[in-house]
C-alpha cells in the first residue's frame, strides 16, 4: 500500500494531472512556484500539549480554513486500477478529496485530504495553502453532524520523488490531519510542479 501511495505523489494535484480529457498545464502559476521562507523541507514537529479525544469514524464533509479562505465539499477518494491515489476531479477543482481508506479526520491517525493548487481558470482550492502558519484552525464537517477541529503544527515542502509516506501515513498515536497540494519549480515539459506541499495538524 505504501508503494502505491509513493508512487501515486510523483504525479497528483494541480495542473500535473491529465484527468477527463484536460490538457496539462503549459506554464507555471507565479504565486504556486513561490515557496515562503517559512515552509521548510523538514517534517514540522506536534506542537503544544492539548490533543482532542479521538472521534467515532463518520466521512468528512465539508472543510474550512479561515485563515487561507478555504470553504469547500469534501469527496471520497481511492485507488486507480494502478494503485496510485485519486484525485478531485480537475472539472471541479475546488473539491477537496479524502482519501477513505485512512483514518476519518477525528479518528487516532493520519487523516489525508487532498486539493489542487491551480487550474486552467486559474488558482484552485488549496492555492494558498503554502501560507498557512502554526496554530491556525482547520474545521472538518462529518456526516454526523460533528466538526472536528485542527491546529495547523506547520508545512513542509517535499520533492515527489521523496515523498515522506511515513510521515503522512504512518501511524499515529492522536488524531491528525494532512492536507496537501502542489507547488515549487515548475516543468513545462511534463506540465509538473515538482514539489508537495504538506500541512500537518493535530485536533485540538
Amino acid at each position: 500500500m505504501l508503494t502505491a501511495l509513493v508512487a501515486a505523489f510523483g504525479c497528483i494535484l494541480g495542473l500535473t494531472v491529465v484527468v477527463n480529457g484536460l490538457s496539462r498545464n503549459t506554464s507555471p502559476d507565479p504565486a504556486a512556484t513561490s515557496i515562503p521562507a517559512s515552509v521548510r523541507t523538514n517534517v514540522p514537529a506536534l506542537t503544544g500539549f492539548r490533543r482532542g479525544g479521538p472521534l467515532r469514524r463518520s466521512v468528512p464533509v465539508r472543510i474550512r480554513i479561515p485563515a487561507i479562505g478555504v470553504d469547500a465539499q469534501i469527496i471520497q477518494l481511492g485507488l486507480n486500477a494502478d494503485g496510485t491515489v485519486q484525485v478531485p476531479p480537475l472539472d471541479e477543482h475546488n473539491l477537496t478529496g479524502w482519501y477513505r481508506y485512512g483514518p476519518a479526520p477525528g479518528q487516532r491517525g493520519a487523516s489525508v485530504i487532498l486539493g489542487h493548487v491551480d487550474s486552467v481558470t486559474g488558482p484552485s482550492v488549496f492555492y494558498l495553502l503554502k501560507d498557512l502558519q502554526a496554530g491556525d484552525l482547520i474545521y472538518v464537517t462529518l456526516a454526523d453532524g460533528k466538526t472536528a477541529v485542527f491546529v495547523v503544527d506547520g508545512l513542509q515542502r517535499a520533492a515527489k520523488t521523496q515523498f515522506p509516506t511515513s510521515s503522512v501515513y504512518g501511524k499515529l498515536g492522536y488524531p491528525g490531519l494532512r492536507l496537501i497540494t502542489c507547488g515549487g519549480p515548475f516543468n513545462s515539459t511534463t506540465g509538473h510542479y515538482a514539489d508537495n506541499i504538506i500541512a500537518y495538524a493535530h485536533l485540538t
